[in-house]
């Protein structure tokens, strides 16, 4: 392999900036500096000469050798000022070198999977903890990061691995009389695995909304109070605000954390019968986005009924409290109410994400769903004597090779390409 070599730290001018080596001429591009003879994993204060032998500068040095680092190839780590002329020249004296060039988005994180430092649930964990921006996706990324879901899956293979043998000792003496009937056994162990998988299916689909975030979506007549709200919660004008009916006439989203959890807001056209073309159309969408939010926040003015069906979750407050002066309303013109209102979408949110599984992606669900499927083919046919060994054991491996894909062990090159064009070049 080349040896690879990139800015690890974001770029510009900084403290500290962070240049990653990596391959087998990895001490040997040190060597360019100036530098010799590194201890692994200790951190070294050097003297970096630039190729007209001058200081280019005084830098942490450290030197991980192979398996036992990140990509499991011999990596070096440059702890640099700064400074934007540093790093540059420290680049261009790297890309001088025969065999060394610039890494590819994700490079360091692909070798890492190629050379089984990480599975592939790791390397998305990896990048979702990157990406995270609030507390609740730090912590599922994490968990992903950790191998928790390749723990997850080496245990499931366990036992539909004990499951397929059982059935297959039985055709390997096929001739002879087997003197225990394994069918029992392998239907326990199928039913071990349904209840496991079916649990991890339906919490992915949480877990997929933590990592996109929650929706709320913000309903009521003309002139409710919604925008005002809206903008009383992102503590800026994100929406026009106009005593004028129908002033929203688009959905306007504003991203927030709220108590640790990721959550976009959704301002929507007021709700009415109207006979403007354009805001017929808004009003449209507002119905759309409100149907597929995970939330429904519905101002209600004095005597009306809500012109939208709302869910059990679903939140009805009275708008405008400080003109109303309604205890029990909210008003984005004083605030009150407001605190009360985000510790009740906290608690909805909460509960939901109590049942978010280690299965975080759409992929990982239909790796899942894959699996639970082929196990239920397996469980018919097993209670259906017309069904031999052989044609139950064939199905177990093809649920098997459904988790395998989750981790990353077959069935994914092509979703290599895709997943790591979302890293940045020095991870």
């Amino acid at each position: 392999m080349d040896t690879i070599f990139a800015l690890a730290s974001a770029p510009g001018r900084a403290g500290v900036s962070v240049l990653r080596i990596s391959g087998p001429g990895a001490l040997a591009a040190l060597g360019a500096f100036g530098v010799s003879n590194p201890v692994p994993r200790e951190t070294m204060l050097r003297i970096l000469r630039d190729d007209a032998g001058d200081v280019l500068d005084q830098a942490l040095v450290l030197y991980f050798d192979g398996p036992r680092s990140f990509t499991g190839e011999d990596v070096v780590e440059l702890h640099l000022h700064g400074s934007p002329a540093i790093v540059t020249s420290t680049l261009r004296i790297l890309g001088t070198l025969p065999g060394v060039r610039m890494a590819d988005a994700g490079e360091f994180t692909r070798r890492a999977l190629e050379n089984g430092k990480m599975d592939l649930a790791q390397v998305e964990g990896l990048a979702d903890l990157i990406d995270s921006e609030t507390e609740a996706q730090r912590r599922q990324a994490q968990r992903v990061f950790s191998g928790k879901l390749g723990s997850l899956v080496q245990e499931w293979r366990k036992d539909l691995i004990r499951a397929a043998a059982l059935l297959e000792a039985v055709i390997d003496f096929v001739d002879e009389d087997v003197p225990v009937d394994v069918r029992p056994e392998v239907r326990n162990l199928l039913e071990k695995m349904d209840k496991s998988l079916t649990s991890q299916a339906r919490g992915a689909a949480v877990a997929e909304r933590v990592r996109h975030g929650f929706e709320v979506a913000i309903l009521g007549a003309p002139n409710a109070g919604k925008s005002t709200l809206l903008n009383y919660l992102a503590g800026r004008d994100a929406a026009i605000t106009s005593a004028v009916a129908g002033t929203t006439r688009d959905v306007i989203e504003v991203r927030m954390d709220l108590n640790g959890l990721p959550v976009t807001l959704l301002d929507t056209a007021g709700l009415r019968e109207t006979e403007d073309e354009v805001e017929a159309i808004g009003i449209s969408r507002a119905r759309e986005r409100a149907t597929q939010a995970d939330l429904r926040l519905y101002l209600l003015e004095p005597g009306e009924t809500p012109q939208f069906e709302l869910d059990g979750d679903d939140i009805i407050l009275a708008g405008k409290a400080d003109l109303t002066g309604d205890a029990n309303g909210i008003s984005g013109e004083t605030g009150q109410g407001v605190p009360q209102l985000i510790e009740r979408i906290t608690e909805v949110f909460a509960k939901r994400t109590a049942m978010v599984a280690t299965a975080t992606r759409e992929r990982h669900q239909h790796a899942i769903l894959r699996a639970i499927q082929d196990l239920t083919q397996a469980r018919a046919m097993l209670d259906d004597p017309r069904y031999s060994e052989d044609l139950i054991a064939e199905e177990l491996r093809s649920a098997i090779r459904a988790l395998d894909s989750l981790v990353g062990i077959v069935d994914v090159e092509s979703l290599l390409d895709e997943i790591f064009s979302s890293f940045c070049i020095g991870k």
